[in-house]
């Protein structure tokens, strides 16, 4: 799992709304430290626990299968044509072409899955599957006295320079990520740091790894495989293969890295054994997320990730018949006028120009790039990720485990997953696991080990941990919210409004001043500029409505008010975040919850706030990964003092922990019982609900436009790509339509 983030392999994805620690980046999105400081975490007695911490609410075969189908235009490879050069957008040229370095990316990730060997890929259903291209056959021939796993490699598998794949680049590997040897800059070794040696087996296409310490997720070690001359020295592979890969194993390699043009191509690779590739070239283009419709229809890139917006832009496009005003001419038509015809065409109003003149050429550029935009479709799925709320539980009212399950009895998760995934017809079923996703075989709904929306049962909470409705109230008194500011943190430049006049742009409470609740000009502003998706795009500066029966005053304890930090990035993308924030928000009010939102830069929103611990409430997101006992548990470990004195919080950046969850995780590791594994992290699950530092919200929507032609690509949901088989529809062939998504069982 991984959000942009930090961490023993994962990072999270927050700047968009998603923190994801990939198995092949260890960081959270925007990169956090691990090491923070924080105060003792308050806990209730175990005993009060006990009860609810095993009450699952969902049968074993819950996760039968996805909530929603992969949509790639899917054909035979008989289909598609030989030959040409697919564009893709990425978000950045990769810093690095090593995945197991801290800076890796997705980009990182999209050059190794196919230009690198992989001896596992993942399923349609999130699973661990063997990749013949390299793997005859991989199993565990020995438990006792030690795991020992044997590979017996495919005997046509060789690197580009024409040496065979075999046991020298495993044992390389394997000693780069061990983390017995710090001259190696590497971001993560879990699984590595568990083996004991790596011999050659019986012959030359035979690999015999030993095991010190039993590892069930042994799958996930060698996907990707480097060869040894990345591998072999820390010089090598903290350099050698940051902008260039010069032998590679797979159906493309890496022909150039572009800085400048912002382009990494990669092109056949001659050598390849399998199936051969059916493109001449993969041109990974970097394209703004906010240029992502326009590089579309400019012909730029041919395929891209996009957001709701430029989603509901394309589907426009397909169903124009005509502009209904005529853009000759000047002074026509007034710029009231033009903006009012701009804003019903989808336009982005924050975005307009004043002047009819410039108004004109606007909408003129736009209506260009509509026309071109008929040739694309748009392909949707579920993203192997979740959205969740975290609760930062090192200081403050959230320290109070009691105060962390009223903010979840007082969340209504089944709305906020239809406020985001109805409008894009997919299906709006809240997360219920921390470990796996619906379809994957760990997958459980144990979200009743803390129960649902209970508005009465969370203010029953509060008052438990001393909340009082109306108490007084010191001047200037805060219980949470305004600890970064004391540390003369005033927020990203351009965030925040002057103060003079007691305004901020980037920061407003929610629960403090009724002025902004919804009224119906409010709620029409919001449906005229939500692009098809009524109320998934809050007006910046709307405040969240006091709901009917919240407590007559605001909480109070010491002297303080119940207000809690929420932040969220402001950058391209976030407005979905954004509309979340708002809602929660709302419902948190219900029960007297004060939230201060504030917005700050995608740069500095995991960094500066998320890792550092400056937050109250805070919305990223982590992938979900098929190996969930490796890569779930750094993301709920218990922080622990480090020998500087420091705080590490490894992945954890919620600061809420427990030995027992890392007992249940380090149990599920080390056995080779898979439903006995699978059985142990539904416990794990169950306990990190009851403590309630994280609360899974819902799966992401991955939104995809795609040139019509282009075939075998788009929303994967858990698969990972067969990029032999992209490329463009033969003339004469067909696309079979997607199978619709739908909810799994129960």
């Amino acid at each position: 799992m991984s959000h942009r983030g930090d961490g023993a392999g994962q990072r999270p994805e927050g700047a968009r709304g998603t923190a994801r620690p990939a198995t092949t980046a260890p960081q959270p999105s925007n990169g956090p430290s691990r090491r923070h400081q924080r105060s003792a975490l308050a806990f209730l007695a175990a005993g009060a626990l006990a009860v609810p911490l095993l009450a699952g609410c969902g049968s074993d075969d819950e996760g039968s299968k996805p909530l929603a189908a992969q949509d790639i235009a899917a054909v035979a490879r008989s289909s598609v044509a030989e030959g040409g050069t697919l564009k893709m957008a990425v978000d950045a040229v990769p810093e690095t072409l090593n995945t197991f370095q801290a800076d890796a990316d997705a980009g990182t990730t999209r050059v190794a899955q196919a230009v690198l060997p992989s001896m596992f890929t993942t399923d349609a259903e999130g699973r661990p599957v063997r990749n013949p291209d390299y793997l005859e056959s991989a199993k565990v021939i020995e438990t006792e006295p030690r795991q020992v796993v044997l590979y017996k490699l495919n005997q046509q598998a060789v690197w580009s320079d024409g040496r065979e794949i075999g046991a020298a680049d495993f044992a390389a590997q394997w000693r780069a990520l061990s983390g017995k040897d710090s001259a190696y800059w590497t971001a993560r070794n879990a699984g590595y740091d568990r083996i004991a040696q790596i011999e050659r087996g019986g012959n030359d296409l035979e690999v015999r790894v030993t095991f010190d310490r039993p590892y069930a997720d042994w799958k996930s070690l060698f996907s990707p495989l480097y060869p040894k001359d990345v591998m072999g020295t820390p010089d090598a592979f903290n350099d050698g293969a940051r902008r260039k890969l010069t032998v590679t194993a797979g159906p493309f390699m890496v022909n150039k890295v572009d800085t400048a043009k912002k382009d990494v191509l990669l092109t056949r690779n001659p050598r390849w054994w399998g199936r051969p590739a059916k493109l001449d070239e993969i041109d990974l283009h970097a394209v703004d997320r906010a240029q992502r419709a326009a590089a579309l229809a400019a012909g730029t890139v041919d395929v891209a990730d996009i957001d709701a917006s430029e989603a509901e832009r394309i589907g426009i496009a397909g169903r124009e018949k005509g502009t209904g005003l005529p853009l000759q001419g000047s002074g026509k038509t007034s710029a009231k006028k033009l903006r009012s015809w701009a804003l019903t065409l989808g336009m982005d109003e924050e975005r307009l120009p004043d002047g009819p003149g410039k108004l004109r050429r606007s909408i003129a550029k736009w209506l260009e790039q509509q026309h071109e935009l008929r040739d694309f479709d748009v392909r949707k799925s579920l993203e192997p990720a979740y959205t969740q709320l975290a609760l930062n539980g090192s200081e403050g009212p959230l320290a109070d485990e009691r105060v962390r399950r009223a903010v979840a009895r007082a969340l209504d998760r089944q709305a906020l997953a239809k406020l985001v995934l109805t409008p894009l017809g997919l299906p709006a079923v809240p997360v219920g696991s921390h470990v796996a996703l619906s379809g994957q075989a760990a997958y459980t709904d144990g979200s009743g080990a803390i129960g649902g929306l209970d508005t009465h049962e969370a203010q029953s909470l509060l008052a438990d941990a001393g909340w009082v409705a109306g108490g007084p109230v010191k001047a200037g008194g805060k219980a949470a919210g305004a600890e970064d500011e004391k540390k003369g943190d005033k927020g990203d430049k351009g965030e925040q409004g002057d103060e003079s006049d007691g305004g901020h742009d980037g920061q407003y409470i929610v629960g403090e001043d009724d002025k902004g609740s919804y009224d119906k000009d409010t709620r029409d502003h919001q449906k005229d500029h939500a692009h098809g998706a009524p109320g998934a795009y809050a007006p910046k500066g709307t405040a969240a409505p006091r709901g009917a029966g919240a407590p007559a005053g605001p909480l109070a304890k010491d002297g303080k008010a119940l207000s809690l930090r929420f932040v969220l990035p402001s950058g391209p993308g976030s407005e979905t975040l954004q509309a979340v924030a708002a809602q929660i928000s709302a419902m948190l009010d219900k029960v007297g919850i004060a939230t201060e939102i504030k917005k700050v830069s995608d740069d500095s929103y995991f960094k500066d706030h998320i890792a550092s611990g400056q937050y109250d409430l805070a919305l990223y997101s982590w992938p979900s990964s098929a190996f969930p006992a490796t890569d779930a548990r750094p993301i709920y470990a218990k922080p622990v003092v480090a020998a500087d004195g420091s705080l590490n919080v490894e992945q954890n950046y919620t600061r809420v922990g427990t030995d027992q969850v890392d007992q249940l995780f380090d149990q599920a590791l080390g056995t080779l019982d898979e439903d006995e594994a699978d059985g142990l992290l539904r416990k794990a699950d169950s306990r990190i609900w009851a403590s309630a530092g994280s609360l899974p919200l819902y799966q992401r929507p991955q939104i995809v436009g795609a040139l019509k032609s282009v075939v075998n690509v788009g929303a994967f949901g858990f698969q990972t790509p067969v990029y032999q088989d992209m490329g463009f529809l033969k003339k004469g062939a067909k696309v079979s339509p997607s199978p619709s998504p739908s909810p799994s069982k129960g």
